[in-house]
């Protein structure tokens, strides 16, 4: 059964950083992509980073250039560096995980939280101006 746990949220000011760790563990890491998603509320659940079986990535357009997900496999654990961080960054960010063959297309799959089986509770991001 796999397990996720985020960690790394807070707040920051307008222009500054943080990096949200996801500890995996009850899995085997490489069978299973990877995503980060948003979340505020009244809104959908929106897909910021994912990164697949071969370490493909890939991003969101509202934050290209500013955020980066990468992944230890040794420590079983998700990252996603954010920079230059935005007030409309605040949000809830949860990390999730999904069992995906070679019949997953990650490239047209990665953003949508219904293709995922495995979700963190999440942690919160407030970025002040």
């Amino acid at each position: 059964q796999v397990q996720l746990a985020e960690s790394g949220g807070g707040s920051v000011q307008a222009g500054g950083s943080l990096r949200l760790s996801c500890t995996v563990s009850g899995y085997i890491h490489s069978t299973y992509c990877w995503a980060w998603f948003r979340q505020v509320p009244d809104k959908e659940r929106e897909g910021v980073a994912g990164i697949n079986r071969a370490g493909l990535t890939l991003s969101a357009d509202s934050v290209k250039g500013r955020f980066t997900i990468s992944e230890d496999n040794a420590k079983g654990t998700l990252y996603l560096q954010m920079n230059s961080l935005k007030p409309e960054d605040t949000a809830l960010y949860y990390c999730a995980a999904v069992a995906c063959g070679a019949s997953w297309n990650f490239f047209s799959r990665w953003a949508y939280p219904d293709e995922y089986d495995y979700w963190g509770l999440g942690t919160q991001v407030i970025v002040s101006s």
